[in-house]
């Protein structure tokens, strides 16, 4: 009982000051919860515990004690850094191995009660029996060893049991009860062990004096004293009993092995001395496990790659590269070879051993790419030609691919500069001489898309009626063809352009307009296996690595072949491979006669044109060589005439699209026609023309250009925020231009060109609108109501705006015009405007009176008035056209 009022004196400290607490153990836990309920009840109310309190905390003791790994916490070393360490970046650095296992923060210890104890565990003094009697008798003590070693169960006289094996003893115990209890037998096993006082010293974390269980070993010694130091030795870590050393553990060999012989278990008394490190190595690179190791004496370059786990699969251990220091301020750098046998190396302390990776270059491939079904790194072997890799037109290849006009990129010297060979698919896999070449390796196979059109080429794959399967198939190939153009441009030197991303930003529009680059694709609109996508990177690589040695490998080809432009020089080129190279002749091309334009290089650059005919370089192509910077010009037939068409809408009587030939005029194809209706407005036609439309695209984009930039020049200056114009206006009008397309109109006087008083001589593409007719004017512009009027021969311009509203405050009284129904402008009560005679300048049936806004609100703005009539003109003959 007097026990039982210590460990509840104990308990009621635990819990009322647990930074003070001294942890019960499990067998004072279960003797007290043996006591019957009311014993335990009334102890607890004279000490004031809380028995729900003391189940818990019980509970908490056993889970510590099922995990060891509690007791020792991790070491924190994000406390030990600085808030601008912990936030600075983190460089790789190699570690020592096999420290981080032991790191630990030690902690009280208690040892486990749940461990296996084995047959050959010592007795001594402090270790607990449970020994159950039953036959004859039944009953249960728990009885410890004394200071004088020996174990005393009652009824029984005192066994001497320490130094003795836990097997011995089980088999004492259980003869002795035999023999001393007639029809008793005994069931002997271990209750709580004895705790003893090791020392660990030496480059321990936290070196010094531990309680420990009596079956700790080395490594349990290592746990809770926090692990080793950073030059504290992993290879050499010694047990000395009674001053002699007993053992020594080398934690290597666990840590690599999972040996754990030489972990012997410990005794009372026993010292675990961690000695300073030894020689150490960093290996790093590709090798499976990067770190510092310690090696020990005789320990070879064999043995510091084995503790490393040996060379990854892409190192090249040929060419090891080891930094040693020479004893003065510098570094020395050796070279071996760690693929042999025998490495003739010995390792020095402070040696750094790079393990350096193999080439990524495939040496024994062949790489195919472009417009094939299966594009890819392949395996080359002696003699293989291209017939080998692509058998088959139907399976090999893609619908789009281009039969006619292959590449080869090879590597012709160890500078990495390339040559190109030309090839026909259909060629190559007949077997055709000169078509069907040898590769070499570390070729690459490019095969070309017959569109350079990315619509173009979708058209055809749509026409095509691909299953949901082989869209996705095509959809892989070209994020694999994405791939290769990346690695393709690595070959070759070269920086990769994702074209999808990439926007031509060199010319403004106007530029590309009026230098004739309007229908110009995008780089977004070419198809992924285009000549032009595919080639860039090509042409890039031949120009680079021209020289004074070596001239650029490149020839152009224009004129009338179905892709013009700039193309590789081939090995072997002639006109022949040039024009499969442009996609072939197209059919206007004049086969008698083409012209070859040579630079020869000498004392004095010249220039040579040669005349060649297309039949006879065609049938013998060896005959019409081309050289470096050859430019080849494919002349169209004389007088070849393309399919020439007009359209006519409107009131004729047969409206619809004329096919005319060259110098024809509209007076003839309106003859054709049947003439105008009787309900025909003649003095409203609307003429409008490929070209002209071009031109005010142009104008309109620089216009835009042009106000926009005058707008924010004079923001700059604080003008345009002093203007009367708000914001939204001069956005409004800015999105008003956006919107304005390009109508191309002419102004044309319709009944003089049918009397043939005037000739209109055809283009291509023209179009001829003839409204019904009208019996209203119009007005638009800044007046309060836009709107449509009938038409009295008694009313003025002034007439017709007053039934309009009137003007608004920001109308430009002055500058009030006319746009007569045939596109032609004039201002009241003036002389003629833009050739018009004064006779006629008077209101008529579809005209329309245009308010322009006043650019004084602008601050005198030189472009804002000329912006206003073009939106109100052009979306006036827009509107006339849409009601047709």
């Amino acid at each position: 009982m007097r026990y039982l009022k210590l460990f509840l004196c104990l308990l009621v400290v635990s819990l009322t000051q647990p930074s003070m607490a001294m942890t019960p153990t499990p067998q004072q836990i279960e003797q007290f919860k043996k006591l019957p309920k009311s014993q335990q009840k009334a102890l607890a109310k004279q000490y004031g515990i809380d028995l729900n309190q003391l189940d818990k905390s019980s509970k908490q003791v056993e889970e510590a004690l099922q995990d060891e790994s509690l007791l020792v916490q991790p070491r924190s070393e994000e406390e030990e850094k600085t808030e601008e360490e912990k936030f600075k970046p983190q460089m790789e650095e190699l570690k020592p191995f096999g420290y981080e296992l032991f790191a630990g923060e030690p902690m009280s210890f208690m040892p486990s009660e749940n461990a296996a104890i084995p047959d050959s565990y010592i007795i001594g003094p402090g270790d607990e029996f449970q020994i159950n009697f039953y036959g004859k008798e039944s009953d249960s003590f728990e009885v410890e060893v004394d200071r004088e070693g020996r174990l005393t169960i009652p009824k029984l006289s005192p066994v001497n049991v320490a130094g003795l094996k836990f097997s011995e003893v089980k088999a004492l115990v259980k003869a002795k009860i035999e023999q001393e209890i007639i029809g008793v037998q005994a069931f002997v096993s271990m209750g709580r062990l004895r705790s003893m006082r090791i020392l660990v010293l030496g480059e321990a974390y936290k070196p010094g004096a531990y309680s420990v269980s009596s079956l700790a070993s080395v490594t349990h010694a290592l746990f809770v004293s926090g692990g080793i130091t950073e030059i504290g030795s992993l290879r050499n870590i010694q047990v000395k009993r009674a001053g002699k050393v007993v053992a020594a553990l080398d934690l290597y060999d666990l840590l690599t092995k999972g040996d754990s012989s030489n972990d012997i278990v410990l005794q009372s008394g026993d010292v675990v001395f961690i000695p300073s490190v030894g020689k150490q190595v960093t290996v790093s690179g590709l090798v499976k496990r990067p770190a510092i190791f310690e090696l020990k004496k005789n320990e070879t370059a064999d043995d510091l790659i084995r503790l490393a786990g040996g060379f990854k699969a892409e190192a090249f251990p040929q060419k090891t590269v080891i930094e040693r220091y020479a004893g003065n301020s510098f570094k020395t750098v050796l070279t071996r070879d760690f693929s042999k046998s025998e490495i003739s190396y010995q390792p020095h302390d402070g040696d750094v051993i790079k393990v350096q990776g193999s080439s990524e270059e495939l040496e024994n491939a062949v790489t195919i790419m472009g417009a094939v079904s299966h594009p890819g790194n392949y395996q080359w072997q002696k003699g293989d030609r291209i017939s080998d890799l692509i058998s088959s037109l139907k399976s090999d290849v893609l619908p789009i691919a281009d039969f006619d006009y292959s590449l080869i990129v090879r590597e012709k010297n160890i500078r990495g500069d390339i040559e190109l060979l030309q090839f026909s698919l259909v060629k190559a896999i007949e077997n055709q001489e000169n078509n069907n070449i040898e590769l070499k390796p570390r070729d690459i196979i490019i095969v070309f898309s017959r569109f350079e059109e990315l619509a173009e080429e979708k058209r055809l794959l749509t026409d095509l009626a691909l299953s949901e399967k082989e869209i996705a198939h095509q959809a892989k190939v070209e994020q694999w063809q994405k791939f290769e153009n990346r690695k393709f441009s690595e070959f070759i030197g070269e920086e990769y352009i994702d074209y999808d991303l990439e926007v031509d930003d060199q010319l403004d529009n106007l530029t590309k307009l009026l230098t004739g680059q309007v229908d110009k694709l995008e780089e977004a609109e070419y198809s992924v296996f285009s000549r032009h996508k595919l080639l860039s990177p090509v042409i890039l690589k031949l120009q680079k690595q021209a020289s004074a040695f070596e001239d650029t490998a490149l020839i152009a080809i224009n004129g009338r072949v179905r892709y013009p432009g700039v193309y590789p020089l081939v090995k072997d080129s002639n006109v022949k491979l040039a024009i499969d190279a442009a996609g072939g002749l197209l059919e206007s091309a004049y086969m008698q006669n083409a012209e070859i334009t040579r630079v020869n290089k000498g004392n004095s650059t010249t220039v040579e044109h040669i005349t060649v005919n297309l039949d006879e370089v065609i049938k013998a192509p060896t005959e019409a060589k081309l050289y470096s910077k050859d430019s080849v010009n494919i002349f169209a037939t004389p007088n070849w005439s393309e399919e020439r068409t007009v359209s006519l809408f409107g009131e004729v009587r047969f409206p619809g699209t004329y096919s005319i030939k060259r110098g024809e005029t509209l007076e003839l194809v309106l003859e054709r026609a049947g003439g105008l209706t009787d309900f025909a407005a003649k003095n409203g036609a609307i003429f409008t023309r490929q070209s002209i439309r071009t031109k005010e695209k142009a104008q309109l984009q620089k216009l835009s250009d042009d106000l926009r930039r005058e707008i924010a020049s004079k923001s700059f200056s604080n003008s345009v925020t002093d203007a009367s114009l708000s914001y939204e206006d001069t956005d409004k009008l800015l999105k008003d231009l956006a919107k304005v397309q390009a109508l191309g109109r002419l102004v044309i006087d319709l009944p003089k060109i049918q009397s043939g008083a005037v000739s209109l001589e055809l283009e291509k593409g023209d179009a001829l609108y003839i409204p019904a007719k009208q019996s209203t004017v119009s007005v638009i512009g800044e007046v309060n109501v836009s709107t449509s009027h009938l038409y009295s021969e008694n009313l003025r311009v002034e007439d017709y705006l007053e039934y309009s509203g009137g003007l608004k405050q920001r109308a430009d009284e002055d500058r009030i015009y006319v746009i007569k129904a045939n596109g032609s402008v004039y201002i009241p009560g003036e002389s003629s405007w833009f050739a018009v005679n004064n006779s006629k300048n008077r209101l008529e049936p579809g005209d329309t009176i245009v308010v322009p806004l006043d650019a004084e609100y602008m601050n005198q703005l030189t472009l804002w008035s000329t912006a206003t009539q073009i939106v109100y003109q052009l979306g006036l003959a827009a509107a006339a056209i849409s009601a047709l």
